[in-house]
């Protein structure tokens, strides 16, 4: 009764759309789960995703769940995930994109989940990473380890959708590192972002995590910038 007068003076809205939520709707509503461009990138091994990073890295598989287009549905949830608080939506995309990524057979020797980290001051600032519950739903649905101090932001920088191409590249290399030891040698790692752009990003996670001996690395967004 508590829970239906609080929805009554502040209704539940949905993050895509910002109509209210039915009674049996939960953070998007059902119009937005059907309008929004779906990848099925879990179909397809030699998806668009996966050969982005041909030539560039060694990656066993790679998936987004959702194509991100400017003023989309996919924008509006990450945009409210990302500067908004509204961590409840990377918790429905895990659960959403968990159901198709455990009948993937090469994610089946995956070991642990590793997110894209923030830079501890960008945390500090934002109070949370925007796929710490994405990463978290993946690992409760999956079964996997989720491991947030593996990979590590050396280097705060602004943030990356208000710079050029070039800016977002420039430099890259140098920006993450890893700390291990030798319990993290011949594992899978499960690299997660929110949206894969150019891919420089989540090249250069990678380059670091394949400082560890043995390491392979697999790759899943929320979604995949498309023109």
């Amino acid at each position: 009764m508590f829970e239906s007068i609080i929805n009554l003076f502040f209704p539940k809205v949905c993050s895509g759309c910002s109509s209210f939520l039915l009674a049996n709707e939960n953070v998007i509503c059902t119009v937005c789960r059907h309008d929004i461009p779906l990848t099925n990138h879990h179909l397809n091994p030699e998806n668009d995703a996966f050969k982005k990073f041909y030539g560039r890295i060694p990656v066993l598989h790679t998936s987004a769940l959702f194509y991100f287009h400017k003023k989309g549905i996919v924008q509006e949830l990450i945009h409210n995930l990302k500067y908004k608080g509204h961590e409840e939506i990377g918790t429905v995309l895990g659960e959403w994109y968990a159901e198709d990524l455990r009948n993937i057979e090469l994610l089946e020797s995956v070991d642990e989940i590793i997110p894209v980290p923030l830079h501890r001051k960008k945390l500090k600032e934002r109070g949370y990473n925007q796929v710490s519950t994405f990463g978290k739903a993946l690992s409760s649905n999956l079964n996997l380890v989720y491991n947030d101090s593996l990979l590590i932001r050396n280097v705060y920088s602004k943030t990356q959708s208000k710079k050029t191409l070039l800016g977002r590249t420039e430099g890259i290399e140098s920006i993450f590192d890893i700390v291990f030891t030798e319990k993290n040698y011949n594992k899978h790692f499960l690299l997660i972002d929110d949206i894969i752009t150019t891919g420089a990003t989540l090249e250069a996670c990678s380059r670091a995590l394949l400082k560890i001996p043995g390491a392979k690395i697999s790759i899943v967004c929320m979604a995949m910038a498309q023109s």
